[in-house]
């Protein structure tokens, strides 16, 4: 079973910048959805950005016009570029697909990335 790999989390500082990365081949193809969910200690996962192959993207109102959601189809990796980072953004970030039109179910499979902000 194909299984997705996230890359990219790190430590850096209020205001910084990381580029996520979700990488699994066919993972991504016979999706309708892929987004990017966080969960912090102690909290409940969230979602944070979802790109739907026919509506496009949409984010949580605590990310927008910091998070970018997008996707390479030729290298089956989804992105998510986050500026402006605060520590309120860290958490354990992860990519999941939903096979179904309106994103009911999402399939989750990597070990997440960490992203830690200090202030």
């Amino acid at each position: 079973q194909v299984r997705p790999v996230e890359s990219g989390g790190g430590s850096v500082q209020a205001g910084g910048s990381l580029r996520l990365s979700c990488a699994a081949s066919g993972y991504t193809y016979s999706s309708y959805c892929m987004g990017w969910f966080r969960q912090a200690p102690g909290k409940e996962r969230e979602g944070v950005a979802r790109l739907h192959r026919h509506l496009g993207t949409s984010y949580a109102d605590s990310v927008k016009g910091r998070f970018t959601i997008s996707q390479d189809n030729a290298k089956n990796t989804l992105y998510l570029q986050m500026n402006s980072l605060k520590p309120e953004d860290t958490a354990m970030y992860y990519c999941a697909a939903s096979t179904y039109y309106d994103c009911s179910s999402w399939t989750y499979g990597g070990q997440g990335t960490q992203v830690t902000v200090s202030s």
